[in-house]
């Protein structure tokens, strides 16, 4: 894996260019702590250099005059490019944030997809005509917000990336892109294919930095219409209170503790995968990782069993390697936070049942590993119950009732997903009606699709992405009236 170190340019107004202050960041593999490639690490100034250019491109610039059809023929365009560089691309992502290859691989052409379906919905932005008491024409039209602000993380670059910019473009919005500031190659990459497609000079503009003094500038812009934000809770307040300086429009994708229900009647062999896959798929680097199984205490203790008997089937290791199912953690700094909750279920009297060290390989010392680790008997009260950790850390709960189940899932101030396993239909449905949570799944765990909306209810984010609700988020309601009397209306 002898990489050339490569030295990467922002995308603003059209132009690659550095930081105004030449700073930069080493970007690092943290499968092994090497330096990969070398980013701008912008500032204040550039994040207002970039905005103007937005607000120039969407108030005077030709974007405004572009077609639906012909945007989205750029968008088909952006996802043809994303496939042919889908090699590449994945290999970037799996060297800045760990994941490995298999699950880079479906994030790269899930992030084609999704602008190849927002290209489709660019012309079919509806209106709508209504009946009023006047002799009126009356219609409502929609038009896009202006210039959206965009900040993405660094568990599914590619895919945040495509997830924020699709539908913006499709909307006919301008776009200031800042990714996480530790992985930030793919959306930098993009930013090429982007310019190839022919998107006009100013429409899209990615910016790399920090959240303190590069995305709270960008949360808190005069300039900025709209902000979207995909991170945890704590920082989602931060940019929605920054937002209220202009009153700008708010779409927020947070955090959670989701509930994985399993049933005694549950298909087995399947919950257990399920159960498994919902914990571990990218390292549990996952906002709607299935961090809390509760299992039907009936089969409780076999249930875990099962699932320790397939722990060594986890193989840990680089990312790009053969056979690997579980990554490196993205830093050093995230590791050691992941390492303080085992720490705490410990001294909470969870059970520790295996994993929630460092491997003891050597070949792994230099990356940011951790085992794959379960805790049982853990207590609804305990905080790796309560906290999002954000990462392979799994919490089991048993519980007796489906009413007590129910209660148990909904204790949390998240609510963004949760599974439910049962072979009795009418049960699964009975309790997904229960759940305060806006993603859930019934004999699966994970699956997520263009065409359907992804958020959460109450501290896991406001509004909706992806599907027709994705294209809603950036679009204004204009109401349309025209007086069909020819006559004054003689009023004065």
């Amino acid at each position: 894996m002898g990489h050339e170190i490569k030295k990467y340019k922002m995308l603003i107004g059209g132009e690659f260019v550095n930081a105004a202050s030449g700073k930069t960041r080493e970007i690092c593999d943290p499968g092994n702590g090497k330096v990969v490639a070398i980013v701008p690490e912008s500032s204040k100034a550039d994040i207002d250099a970039a905005v103007s250019q937005a607000r120039a491109a969407f108030d005077h610039g030709p974007w405004r005059q572009t077609s639906a059809l012909d945007r989205g023929k750029l968008l088909f365009k952006i996802a043809d490019g994303i496939r042919a560089r889908a090699a590449k691309l994945a290999e970037l992502e799996v060297l800045s944030c760990g994941k490995p290859l298999a699950e880079a691989e479906y994030d790269i052409a899930d992030a084609a997809n999704c602008f190849e379906f927002y290209a489709g919905m660019a012309t079919k932005i509806h209106g709508e005509t209504m009946q009023v008491p006047a002799n009126s024409l009356s219609f409502v039209v929609r038009e896009p917000i202006g210039v959206c602000g965009q900040i993405v993380p660094w568990n599914f670059p590619m895919l945040m990336t495509s997830w924020k910019l699709a539908p913006a473009l499709a909307a006919g919005n301008t776009c200031v892109l800042k990714p996480s500031e530790l992985t930030p190659l793919t959306a930098l990459d993009l930013a090429e294919i982007i310019v190839e497609a022919g998107i006009p000079a100013g429409v899209v503009n990615i910016v790399t930095g920090p959240g303190p003094g590069c995305g709270d500038v960008l949360s808190a812009h005069p300039q900025v219409d709209k902000i979207a934000f995909t991170g945890g809770t704590n920082t989602g307040r931060q940019v929605m209170a920054a937002a209220t300086g202009n009153l700008k429009k708010v779409s927020l994708e947070l955090g959670g503790k989701n509930p994985n229900i399993v049933f005694a009647d549950a298909d087995f062999e399947a919950a257990v995968d399920g159960a498994l896959f919902g914990a571990f798929a990218n390292q549990g680097e996952v906002c709607s990782a299935g961090s809390r199984l509760l299992v039907d205490r009936k089969i409780h203790k076999k249930f875990v069993e099962a699932m320790l008997k397939k722990i060594p089937n986890i193989k840990l290791g680089h990312g790009l390697e053969e056979g690997v199912k579980m990554g490196p953690l993205v830093s050093r700094q995230h590791l050691e936070k992941v390492e303080g909750y085992v720490a705490a279920g410990i001294s909470e009297g969870a059970k520790l049942v295996c994993g929630g060290k460092r491997p003891s390989d050597a070949a792994l010392a230099k990356g940011n590993f951790l085992e794959p680790t379960i805790f049982d008997d853990v207590t609804p009260a305990m905080k790796i119950a309560r906290e999002e950790i954000f990462g392979p850390v799994l919490s089991v709960i048993p519980f007796d009732t489906e009413e007590e189940a129910i209660q148990i899932a909904n204790d949390t101030e998240y609510g963004l997903a949760a599974g439910v396993w049962s072979t009795n239909i009418n049960r699964a449905l009975r309790v997904v009606r229960e759940l305060r949570c806006g993603i859930t799944w019934i004999n699966t765990y994970h699956p997520t699709f263009n065409e359907m909306p992804w958020g959460g209810y109450k501290q896991s984010g406001s509004g909706r992405e992806l599907g027709l609700y994705g294209i809603e988020a950036y679009l204004e309601v204009k109401q349309v009236n025209i007086n069909l009397d020819e006559a004054p209306i003689a009023w004065y």
